[in-house]
């Protein structure tokens, strides 16, 4: 059979999954993948669900597609206005688009224009956090701040600063409190914001949980309250974003509700659309919409897909159901059940080091030395191993290296479907403690 189609590797050959049954992806050879990871934290309804079947099948026999330099649809409308209903104060426009990168690269945008709309041209730069990732489009890799990702495009990235990141298990003092670490990292933000020039700086962008670059690492109590503060302090734009700890993952629809915070920009996707369709959004405060709508009246962007209706009628969809079928909760209830069983298989094992996370977003990380928190040898590729191995067992999980600084470090990302039962959740922690098992042996 040819194959002319250019796939994320170019090395070996991937199954064909031809079938989703809940927490399920299945092969063409029937061969069943527990999917611990939702893919990439996307599939949070699973592979099957009714009713966003049901509502796609009715948004394609009513319209597909209308472009939104003409027209504007009932799905989008009623998509932007559910959101906005369970927004963080402040929060009052949604700009749709087709995915995350899409919706950091808006922000982006808009932040900048912002700034030109209120008379404030010299703010432009954006301040970000090491080991964070925030897209792959070039504005939005330059955001991120995984130096692996970054290397070989770096002469085509806009120059970004990155302070420390909050991430308490590596880099919390001996003897230091909490919130004193917390304070003392927020606080890497004023020095930045000082050493550039407070009038030059536009925008933080941050994960409120850090999801593929360090996986699942939260941030740590008044963290998010202190750079809220540094942000209003200096007039610069808080930028959150949730495109993968977002939408129920974390077991609030917005993770930063957690922190309490409210930011003035917040991006979404993927479990926005669960997977049943390409999906992102930029939500906005007020004070930025008006801004717009006060001067030019014009946001200088866009895409052709952007407010997709069948798109829109999935996420409405999908919201539906997180709310209707009070997943939240179960989500979190899920969640803790997860951390205790990973806590019991796991928790003593000389080779990890830290199992955290919020909700149903939680990750695992290995070390070579539990003591010392020393990581194994980048060149044993480890990551990759139990990547492989539990593959090989039926289970869908998200490892990655370079967890400490784009180089050492291994993680396991797990962010499995909010439909996960008690014996599921015992199927996914067998299958990744035979997995690490068989990596370390090899």
């Amino acid at each position: 059979m040819p194959d002319h189609l250019f796939g994320r590797s170019t090395k070996g050959a991937l199954p064909v999954a031809v079938r989703g049954e809940g927490c399920y992806l299945i092969d063409a050879a029937g061969k069943r993948y527990f999917d611990g990871s939702g893919g990439a934290a996307v599939s949070c309804l699973g592979h099957s669900d009714a009713g966003v079947r049901a509502a796609l099948h009715d948004q394609l026999d009513r319209l597909a597609f209308a472009h939104t330099g003409f027209f504007t649809s009932e799905p989008a409308e009623a998509l932007a206005d559910r959101l906005i209903a369970h927004a963080p104060p402040g929060i009052d426009r949604v700009y749709l688009v087709s995915g995350g990168s899409e919706a950091v690269e808006a922000a982006l945008k808009l932040a900048r224009q912002y700034f030109m709309e209120i008379g404030q041209p010299q703010r432009h730069r954006v301040i970000a956090r090491r080991q964070s990732y925030h897209g792959n489009t070039l504005g939005a890799l330059a955001a991120g701040g995984n130096a692996w990702r970054r290397a070989q495009f770096a002469p085509l990235l806009v120059e970004t600063s990155h302070i420390a990141p909050c991430y308490e298990y590596r880099d919390r003092a001996p003897g230091e409190t909490v919130e004193a670490y917390g304070l003392r990292v927020a606080d890497e933000l004023e020095a930045e914001i000082n050493r550039l020039g407070p009038e030059t700086v536009m925008a933080f962008i941050a994960e409120p949980v850090v999801g593929a670059t360090a996986g699942a690492v939260p941030a740590v109590p008044g963290y998010f309250r202190r750079i809220r503060e540094i942000c209003d302090q200096h007039g610069i734009l808080l930028i959150l974003d949730e495109v993968m700890c977002g939408m129920g993952r974390t077991g609030h629809l917005f993770a930063c509700e957690e922190d309490g915070v409210a930011p003035d920009l917040i991006t979404i996707a993927k479990g926005l659309g669960a997977g049943y369709q390409p999906i992102g959004a930029l939500l906005t405060s007020g004070r930025i919409y008006d801004a717009v709508a006060a001067g030019s009246g014009f946001f200088q962007h866009g895409h052709t897909y952007m407010g997709h209706p069948m798109a829109a009628a999935a996420a409405n969809a999908v919201l539906e159901a997180i709310v209707a079928r009070g997943l939240l909760a179960r989500v979190r209830e899920q969640g803790a059940r997860l951390q205790a069983a990973l806590e019991a298989e796991q928790g003593q094992h000389p080779h990890i080091g830290d199992i955290r996370g919020r909700g149903l977003f939680r990750g695992v990380e290995l070390v070579a030395d539990r003591e010392t928190k020393a990581p194994f040898d980048p060149a044993l590729k480890l990551h990759a191993r139990v990547k492989a191995l539990a593959f090989e067992a039926g289970l869908i999980c998200y490892p990655m290296g370079g967890t400490i600084d784009g180089q050492r470090g291994d993680h396991i990302l797990l962010a499995p479907p909010f439909i996960i039962e008690d014996a599921q959740i015992d199927e996914l922690v067998s299958k990744l403690s035979g997995a690490i098992r068989g990596a370390l042996a090899a």
